[in-house]
């Protein structure tokens, strides 16, 4: 028996979305069979299983959408609707035999760092605690609903909720309903509801840019030779990603090539939108490409409905049956759907994680999160973050950034296997270096160009965005560079 075989670290991951099942499978993959997945709900899929408002759908291409590793070759669409993505994560859990690893219900509320014997323990909501060597976050940055605090909102008497939180039980036809918010999750349920409800008050803070979604079905004869030509399969994968990995160009060093984009948007919303008011209110007053650009090919035909009518005055307060403005109007509504997106800088909130020597994450990131790689965070030993700071993309499929990540913590587990009892903490030196590099990266790309978006945290710092190509991540990812940490073993401080 080898030494590693002898010493195989044990390890907790949090969270059952795409990050924490992949990563859990490249981990049995690799031999690491001392594992527990713990999920604060009583089943998996992230944010695949908490986004179920009408329209919900991936707006990255499914065959790219999907691991490189489990490809599945009778997608329906395009870009899936979010019960077949679901449905994909429960396949590969099967697939993988996951199930035995999984504590569903099991909601981490903190994590601390045991110096006497480099191990962490992880507390849950109803009381358990779990004990392991290396604790892997898989949380994600899409998970905790953004409600805006607008005055009087308790007093509303009708029904109020979050799109990550559809009430499936409301009654939508005939309603009168107010939508606040026009980003991602709006421009795919707006134009599935305008049909049934009554009267649609849409309340715009600032406008976003839409452009054509190139998405149909799948007929029946690509699906067979998707099945039946892997080849083709993996070519065509690998074309949408060259494709889509090109826009990274235009985003950081060519923006002139955005400008083309946005004639393509204004052009759709003009021959789309009829009311000249409308149409005004929905071209964007920012550079395309600064906050996220949507894709749509029914936003605009439901914006131009005579009975949905669209608000750019600020909400002053909310009453007992419905919204009044900053100009005094009230508009009356049986219920409000938030459509204000997620709390995304926030990583890892709201787990309290305790590092060596009491220090608190919280207190870490007091002014912004920062890691190495977006993965490891000095003071915290053997904790890998998937998903984290600076990792996110606005041009390509996060999965192939999460694939990345995941060679590189079974790289530093494999590290740790040869180095028994020892935890690994991030030298400061290298991740001060490391995020300087990304933050300069940065500068002068669009998403520096001035708008205000959910890229940047309260500081105006975008913690958000990979600054480049994802090969370069992956290459910058390949494996665990030891020299980048101290390994430290129990109590001594070294």
């Amino acid at each position: 028996m080898t030494r590693r075989e002898q010493h195989k670290p044990s390890i907790i991951i949090v969270g059952t979305g795409f990050g924490g099942i992949g990563m859990a499978i490249q981990l049995l993959k690799a031999g690491y069979t001392n594992l527990t997945v713990l999920e604060k709900a009583s089943k998996a899929g992230g944010t695949w299983r908490e986004n179920t408002y009408p329209g919900a759908a991936c707006d990255v291409q499914s065959h790219l959408y999907s691991y490189s590793f489990e490809p599945k070759h009778d997608w329906s669409r395009k870009f899936a609707p979010q019960p077949e993505i679901q449905g994909y994560i429960e396949h590969c859990i099967a697939q993988y035999e996951l199930q035995p690893y999984i504590r569903f219900n099991k909601a981490v509320t903190g994590a601390s760092f045991d110096e006497s014997d480099n191990s962490w323990t992880v507390t849950t909501e109803c009381g358990d605690t779990y004990t392991a060597n290396v604790l892997i976050t898989a949380t994600g940055q899409l998970n905790r609903p953004a409600m805006p605090a607008i005055p009087g909102l308790d007093r509303f008497q009708g029904r109020t909720f979050h799109s990550a939180t559809w009430d499936h039980d409301f009654d939508l036809p005939g309603k009168r309903v107010a939508v606040i918010g026009t980003g991602a999750s709006a421009i795919q349920f707006v134009p599935e509801i305008v049909p049934e409800v009554s009267k649609l008050d849409l309340y715009q803070r600032s406008a976003a840019w839409v452009v054509p979604k190139s998405d149909r079905p799948f007929t029946r004869l690509e699906q067979t030779l998707f099945d039946k030509l892997p080849i083709w399969d993996r070519l065509y994968r690998a074309l949408i990603y060259v494709k889509n990995e090109s826009r990274a160009l235009a985003f950081t060093r060519f923006r002139k090539f955005l400008d083309v984009v946005a004639r393509q948007a204004i052009k759709e919303a003009e021959s789309q939108v009829t009311d000249p008011s409308k149409l005004k209110r929905i071209i964007p007053d920012y550079q395309i490409g600064c906050k996220r650009i949507l894709i749509s090919n029914d936003w605009y035909p439901a914006i131009n409905k005579p009975h949905l009518d669209l608000i750019t005055d600020s909400i002053s307060h909310i009453d007992e049956t419905g919204i009044v403005t900053t100009e005094g109007h009230h508009r009356p509504a049986d219920a409000i759907i938030f459509a204000t997106g997620f709390r995304a800088s926030e990583y890892l909130s709201p787990m309290t994680i305790t590092g060596r020597d009491g220090l608190l994450l919280n207190d870490v990131w007091s002014e912004g999160a920062k890691a190495f790689k977006g993965i490891t965070v000095n003071g915290f030993p053997n904790l890998f973050m998937l998903y984290g700071p600076n990792t996110n993309l606005a041009h390509n499929s996060i999965l192939y950034m999460l694939e990345s990540q995941f060679r590189y913590v079974i790289s530093a587990v494999d590290a740790l296997a040869r180095y028994p009892n020892s935890a690994m903490d991030v030298r400061e030196d290298r991740q001060t270096r490391y995020c300087s590099v990304i933050q300069k990266g940065l500068d002068g790309t669009v998403w520096d160009s001035g708008c205000h978006s959910w890229y940047l945290d309260e500081y105006g710092r975008n913690t958000a965005l990979w600054p480049g190509f994802t090969f370069s991540y992956r290459f910058a990812t390949r494996s665990v560079d030891t020299a980048d940490y101290r390994f430290i073993t129990p109590d001594s401080g070294n």
